[in-house]
């Protein structure tokens, strides 16, 4: 939500320009507007390519508390709201190096929505954050729940590298590289499947797929949905340029599926995004 690694609050929550430290002393608002080439839901993606734009404001209170809403439009699927999410949370910073953070996050869908995390309406995430001496480590778990029940654990690393200013010396230009493996369990796909299926028929494209050696089934899947498995490997390439309350960012990720990704979902996927936050 993260789509996000979805996700779930596509990291709105946790607001970059952080540089002006005494906006932790203090309630502030940020409101954010996001376009992303296409969904991707911790790293995977459908054959059917979803660009989207996004709009979301959270307010964070001094204690750590924070509350979020947002919603997403997909540019080339249907006429209304794609998504729309509400959120709840509560970060702890340790030291310096160390924190960690729950959410909870609600989103309401559409009928028939072409989106993989339909079926998973509900949220829970705990993260753990540490800054070592030259990179950034964080871990985290989701559990998503709804019509199916989910567990994701996402390990991701990053190096925030300054590159300078750009204009003047208020505004500075910074680049983050990150790795981030996922894993988890899959029973989000036997919805997103069955209702693929009632799309097609509905719009007279014939029968739903049927799973290899099985003629009177009609999901599709590879694996047990109850297998914990790698879903993708995820490389992020996002630059951004920030001042005192706003930050832009143009950012690129290659996402490489695991070894055992149904055959619907494409095994190598580009996401190009623009991002722009401004924090009252």
């Amino acid at each position: 939500m993260r789509f996000t690694s979805l996700v779930i609050l596509i990291c709105i929550t946790s607001f970059k320009v952080q540089a002006q430290q005494d906006s932790i002393k203090k309630t502030t608002i940020t409101l954010a507007a996001l376009y992303s080439s296409n969904v991707s839901y911790y790293g995977q993606a459908t054959n059917e390519k979803l660009p989207y734009v996004l709009v979301n404001a959270t307010v964070r209170f001094p204690i750590g508390i924070y509350l979020s809403g947002g919603s997403y439009k997909l540019l080339n699927y249907g006429s209304g709201i794609s998504e729309t999410d509400i959120g709840a949370g509560f970060d702890h910073d340790f030291n310096d190096n160390f924190s960690t953070g729950i959410a909870y996050t609600r989103s309401f869908f559409p009928e028939n929505s072409p989106l993989l995390q339909a079926s998973n309406e509900n949220n829970l995430n705990l993260s753990v954050k540490y800054a070592w001496p030259w990179i950034k480590t964080s871990l985290s778990t989701d559990y998503a729940f709804g019509k199916q029940d989910d567990i994701f654990i996402s390990l991701a690393h990053s190096k925030e590298i300054g590159i300078g200013t750009l204009f003047n010396e208020k505004n500075t230009l910074t680049l983050e590289p990150a790795i981030e493996l996922v894993a988890g369990t899959r029973h989000f796909y036997e919805s997103y499947t069955i209702e693929k299926s009632k799309r097609e028929k509905s719009n007279g494209k014939g029968k739903s797929p049927v799973s290899p050696g099985n003629s009177n089934s009609t999901i599709t899947t590879t694996v047990s949905s109850d297998s914990f498995n790698i879903l993708s490997y995820n490389f992020k390439l996002p630059l951004s340029l920030s001042r005192a309350n706003y930050l832009a960012e143009i950012s690129y990720q290659l996402s490489l599926l695991g070894p055992k990704a149904e055959a619907e979902l494409k095994r190598q996927q580009s996401f190009f995004g623009l991002a722009f936050y401004y924090q009252f």
